[in-house]
C-alpha cells in the first residue's frame, strides 16, 4: 500500500503552531522567533524523535544554484519568505524536506534550461506538466518501486523537472508570473528501517 506525503510551505506554518501546541507533550522544546510573533525555528524532542523546522531555509541545502538575479519569493503577508527546512525522525522513519521559493524576470524557458544543466548532475530528468510552485508529493510506495512518475495534481502552468528516487529527489518547478518567473527548488530524502539516519 502506498503512502502519500505532502509538504507545503504554507501547511509548515500551520505546522510550526501545533508544534507549539504540542510541546506540553514533548521533553525538549526549543521555539525561536526572530523579529516578530511567528517562529521561525522549532526543535521537538522527545523519547518518541525528533521534528526540527526552520523557516529561513538556506537553498544550497537543495543542492541546488538560486539562478541569478532571483529574488526570494514572499508569503502572502508580505513577511516572510517562502522557505523550509523539515527534519522528522521517529523511529525506523525519517524525512527531510527542503524548499524554496524564488521570482525571477526572465522567462520560463530561461529558467528551466538553467535547472535542466544543475539537475543533469543527479541523473536522468524527468518532466512532468502540472504540479505546484511550493509543494511536493512523496509517494512512499513498495520497497522496490523507487522510480520517480509525474503526479496529476496541481496547476497545469506549472512545469516540474525532477531527478532522483522516491527516497532522494531534487525537483524544480516553474511557472510563468506576471513578473517573469516564479520557481521552487525542493530536496526530500526519505528512509525507513533499511536505510541509513538522515
Amino acid at each position: 500500500m502506498s503512502k502519500l506525503y505532502r509538504c507545503t510551505q504554507a501547511g509548515l506554518s500551520l505546522l510550526l503552531a501545533a508544534l507549539v501546541g504540542l510541546s506540553f507533550a514533548a521533553c525538549n522544546v526549543n521555539v525561536d522567533k526572530k523579529n516578530g510573533d511567528q517562529a521561525k525555528k522549532v526543535d521537538i524532542s522527545t523519547p518518541f524523535g525528533e521534528l526540527k523546522v526552520n523557516k529561513d531555509a538556506d537553498a544550497r541545502d537543495t543542492g541546488l544554484a538560486v539562478y541569478p538575479n532571483s529574488r526570494e519569493k514572499k508569503e502572502d503577508n508580505g513577511n516572510d519568505n517562502k522557505s523550509a527546512n523539515v527534519n522528522m525522525s521517529f523511529g525506523n522513519f525519517g524525512l527531510k524536506v527542503v524548499a524554496a521559493t524564488y521570482e525571477v524576470d526572465d522567462s520560463p524557458a530561461k529558467v528551466m534550461s538553467f535547472y535542466r544543466n544543475e539537475l543533469g548532475k543527479y541523473g536522468k530528468i524527468l518532466e512532468c506538466k502540472g504540479g505546484s510552485i511550493g509543494n511536493v508529493h512523496v509517494n512512499k510506495g513498495d520497497k522496490d518501486d523507487k522510480e520517480l512518475k509525474c503526479d496529476s495534481h496541481g496547476d497545469s502552468d506549472v512545469t516540474e523537472l525532477k531527478v532522483g528516487t522516491e527516497d532522494l529527489q531534487h525537483v524544480v518547478a516553474v511557472k510563468p508570473n506576471s513578473k517573469g518567473t516564479e520557481y521552487s527548488l525542493v530536496y526530500v530524502r526519505m528512509h525507513g528501517s533499511d536505510k541509513e539516519p538522515i
